[in-house]
């Protein structure tokens, strides 16, 4: 059972200073560009026309409900845990069909502590993808396994499932998907290889909250499933956050003790373990933007259908949702052959766009000792070349959108015709 940390506090002074400082924490954290910029064209114009990202009119959007949140902890004092995060871990299990969800600090503790549950360690081998942020691979060195990676599909940019069963070897332990951009993996697949050989299957869902594979929510498709609740994703904490879904009770008790300490019952530790835990506050506030959700998913999509339109005979090519899949449009990305050079024309208008991600992991100075060189995954290295994501969020006006989509028509009219993926 979840625990609050409660501290009592009657300095008033204190705790509205507190309240002040959440309530306009989004707006902190960069109204316009936030959090993972890099690659973000123009997080520094001077004139920025079209910013890549707003969290600043979202929350204005939900304020009132935001404010009463974070008074509702300050209230009950508990910072760490407690009734907030126990009703947001329910309510997130339900929307993603799950029996168990384990919130936690981050999206990589997600990823971590799935990979424990699972029983990874050193000696064994996780299969996953070059194409993602770095955090899909550092976790698996984290436990003291090895990464070994497999190319991606150019249409949907995400694991490539006919890739798995030649990487396979009598170490490999689980097989680590990324549903990236909001697009769920060609799981069924992936589950049929997994099965036949015995491994478990740990989903990278970072991006893919509410996203839905074959009219499955994804969260409960693989043995575990790894969410971010970073403050730039889908549904985004005011603050660092992360958790694990699954159906398998043993995984979700052992991911429960690896986040407090290895604790059974307060101050008995049975295992080696973390602190992990999510804070009352982030429990909280993704417990009123989960209401929020669906109609956010459904404004993206809106967006995406305008910019399609408008992008459909252009020279540039345009996101594609598979046929299995319901994509949730984290991040809208383009791909051409003279990225940079439309970049340069969209941040000189005013337009910050964004690259995720312009260096594979594989080729990463900090992850050279992979083994891996140039040239080992085509597919993801013509994706880090090539892919620019346009901004993207569920209040951005469709006169925005239609002002990114002519400066993107104006700087490609020229251009050879793209043709990068098959």
């Amino acid at each position: 059972m979840s625990r609050g940390f409660v501290w009592h506090s009657r300095n008033t002074g204190i705790c509205g200073a507190l309240i002040r400082k959440a309530s306009t924490a989004n707006v902190q954290l960069g109204g316009h560009v936030t959090g993972d910029t890099a690659g973000h064209a123009g997080s520094r114009m001077a004139n920025i026309q079209v910013p890549y990202l707003d969290l600043r009119a979202q929350y204005q959007s939900i304020k009132p409900e935001i404010d009463a949140a974070i008074t509702r902890v300050l209230d009950s004092c508990q910072y760490v845990l407690g009734s907030e995060v126990v009703a947001f871990e329910q309510k997130f299990a339900a929307l993603c069909g799950a029996a168990e969800c384990v919130a936690l600090n981050s999206g990589t503790s997600a990823l971590h502590l799935a990979l424990l549950a699972a029983g990874v360690g050193p000696g064994d081998n996780v299969i996953t993808v070059p194409f993602t942020f770095v955090a899909s691979v550092a976790a698996v060195l984290y436990t003291g396994a090895r990464p070994v990676l497999v190319d991606i599909d150019s249409r949907s940019f995400t694991m490539d499932a006919a890739a798995i069963e030649a990487a396979i070897t009598p170490h490999t332990k689980a097989i680590l998907p990324v549903h990236l951009y909001g697009q769920p993996a060609d799981m069924d697949p992936i589950m049929e290889v997994a099965r036949r050989k015995g491994l478990v299957v740990i989903e990278d869902a970072a991006q893919a909250h509410g996203a839905k594979y074959k009219g499955h929510t994804v969260g409960s498709i693989g043995d575990m499933t790894c969410f971010s609740f970073y403050p730039t994703k889908n549904l985004g904490a005011y603050g660092e956050g992360g958790a694990v879904t699954t159906n398998n009770a043993d995984f979700a008790r052992t991911i429960r003790m690896l986040r407090d300490w290895g604790q059974d019952h307060k101050y008995h530790h049975v295992m080696r373990a973390y602190n992990y835990r999510m804070e009352g506050l982030q429990g909280a506030v993704l417990g009123v933007k989960l209401r929020h959700l669906e109609a956010w998913t459904e404004s993206r999509r809106a967006v995406v259908r305008q910019y399609n339109e408008l992008l459909a005979d252009c020279e540039v090519e345009t996101p594609k949702e598979m046929p299995w899949a319901r994509h949730v449009y984290h991040v809208y990305t383009l791909r051409s052959e003279d990225r940079d050079g439309l970049q340069a024309v969209l941040t000189a208008e005013g337009i910050q766009t964004g690259i995720h991600y312009p260096i594979p992991v594989h080729l990463q100075p900090a992850y050279g000792d992979l083994g891996y060189g140039l040239g080992a995954f085509p597919h993801a290295e013509a994706a880090a070349k090539q892919v620019l994501s346009l901004p993207l969020y569920p209040e951005l006006s469709s006169q925005a959108v239609a002002q990114v989509a002519a400066v993107v028509r104006r700087a490609v009219a020229h251009k050879t015709p793209v043709a990068v993926s098959s």
